[in-house]
């Protein structure tokens, strides 16, 4: 079976890293480049760091003219670029739902914008995934920290 190479860049990337919109905000760049991240401050004066998310959110609003949804977690905004290019991710794009979001970050204040890479609907459970949302990012940020 053909498997295309893989970018440098790909090799490089860490798998996804469950954040808040408030982390993202108060983050410290890594470089000047989409993707290249930032750092994340954890306790005990660590950090992490980030360039591929996994975020959680309420669709605020759709702006389909501009491939740009936005959502809101409970610590703020952010806005997910790319969104009409994600493979069955159409259903994600209504007002209400409840959805989760990987991707880029393409830049991390004032607010955080990402690049959508997935999008799945969590709205089924929403309650449900809202409640332990901030404890697996917690979670696993102190597993990886």
């Amino acid at each position: 079976m053909y498997k295309p190479a893989e970018t440098t860049a790909e090799r490089k990337r860490p798998p996804p890293v469950k954040v808040l919109s408030g982390q993202l905000r108060t983050a410290e760049s890594r470089g000047t480049a989409d993707g290249d991240g930032c750092l994340i401050r954890r306790g005990g004066g660590r950090s992490l760091p980030v360039s591929l998310v996994w975020m959680q959110g309420t669709v605020l609003e759709v702006q389909p003219e501009r491939n740009t949804v936005m959502l809101m977690d409970e610590t703020g905004t952010f806005a997910v670029q790319g969104v009409n290019n994600i493979p069955r991710g159409k259903p994600c794009l209504a007002q209400g739902k409840y959805v989760m979001v990987m991707g880029v970050i393409v830049a991390a204040s004032p607010e955080p914008v990402i690049r959508a890479v997935k999008m799945a609907d969590l709205s089924e459970l929403a309650g449900l995934h809202r409640r332990m949302w901030k404890l697996e990012v917690e979670e696993l940020q102190r597993v990886l920290a």
